[in-house]
């Protein structure tokens, strides 16, 4: 898949949602209930976080929910895109980009989000072909302000922020013309996943769905 296609590809599944739950499961038991309540509050687009042991049947579980859009997130090796695009993911997301990886997922037919947090870096994944890319981490790259004054020289690239962003802070990212959509935990805690509080964080989805876009 070239990167051309990809952004397109990553681009169309962000026009589905505000918000792109990123996920970090523990208990692939929990997956399919999760990624129901995400859906039914709105948010189909699902990113699991390769962090842990259980990730690859999380992918799985969640592939088989009706509705649901599954991704895998912090692919950073080759063996990584080959694990996510096993496990059944949709779409890959990178904290940054290699050489090495961004060939693995073009070899692989698995759409990237690949992560840059300068300009330069921005530059580089666009002369590539990438030009939906993930601005992170989001706040500690200088959060709106420095994703406005990006925009003025590369309007054409768009970015989904993650790293920092809350239900109090992604409405200042949301309101910028280059920002496709966000991506954040805090739709579904820690603590309403084990308590298995899928009501509450069903809740969060459909709060986080009716935010507005630029």
């Amino acid at each position: 898949m070239n990167p051309q296609t990809a952004s397109a590809e990553i681009l169309r599944l962000f026009t589905l949602a505000p918000v792109i739950p990123v996920l970090t499961i523990e208990d692939a038991a929990s997956a399919a209930p999760l990624a129901r309540a995400l859906v039914a509050g709105g948010l189909p687009v699902l990113e699991v976080t390769l962090r842990t042991p259980t990730a690859p049947d999380a992918i799985r579980a969640m592939a088989r929910v009706p509705g649901a859009v599954v991704g895998a997130g912090t692919v950073i090796t080759p063996e990584d895109a080959i694990t996510a695009r096993d496990a059944g993911a949709r779409f890959a997301v990178s904290p940054g980009a290699t050489d090495r990886l961004l060939d693995a997922c073009e070899t692989g037919g698995l759409p990237l989000l690949p992560g840059a947090a300068t300009a330069s870096e921005a530059m580089r994944l666009s002369e590539r072909g990438y030009h939906v890319q993930k601005f992170f981490p989001a706040e500690a790259a200088g959060g709106p302000d420095t994703l406005r004054a990006i925009g003025a020289p590369l309007p054409k690239l768009r970015f989904c922020p993650t790293g920092g962003i809350t239900a109090q802070n992604a409405p200042d990212y949301l309101r910028l013309a280059n920002v496709a959509c966000v991506g954040g935990s805090w739709i579904a805690p820690v603590d309403a996943i084990a308590a298995q509080d899928w009501d509450r964080i069903e809740r969060l989805a459909r709060d986080a769905a009716a935010l507005p876009r630029a």
